[in-house]
């Protein structure tokens, strides 16, 4: 991984983040494509399920940082795996996340857009 590549991520993510964070629908719409999902501990997240979540207030977040450790890159897909934490609410019920996340990002027209998240609790987030 180059250094440019690791800030490129960097600042997709920290951007994406940012949206979520501000628990805008529209502007977390703009770093997904519309076959993306998520994967998590109870499934598949489909891009409008989440959608539909933040924009209706069910799903927001207080907090998301990200510590970018790996991108590899495979002519127009990107492979990046990144150690997420967050806060925020799910219908009403607080929770606090740290999670691996893996992300695979297709590049089209100059820009990368995220086609699926998958997430994996921290081994310290499970420790008892």
């Amino acid at each position: 991984m180059t250094k440019g590549t690791h800030e490129q991520f960097d600042a997709v993510l920290k951007a994406w983040s940012r949206a979520i964070v501000d628990n805008d629908a529209v502007a977390i719409d703009a770093f997904v494509e519309p076959e993306w999902v998520l994967v998590g501990q109870t499934g598949i997240y489909s891009r409008e399920r989440f959608l539909e979540a933040v924009a209706a207030g069910h799903l927001t977040h207080g907090s998301m940082s990200h510590d970018v450790h790996r991108v590899q890159i495979y002519s127009g897909v990107a492979v990046v795996t990144v150690r997420v934490t967050n806060t925020g609410t799910f219908r009403g019920t607080a929770f606090h996340a740290d999670e691996w996340s893996t992300d695979v990002f297709v590049r089209r027209n100059g820009t990368w857009r995220c086609v699926l998240t998958h997430l994996t609790p921290a081994a310290s987030a499970t420790a008892s």
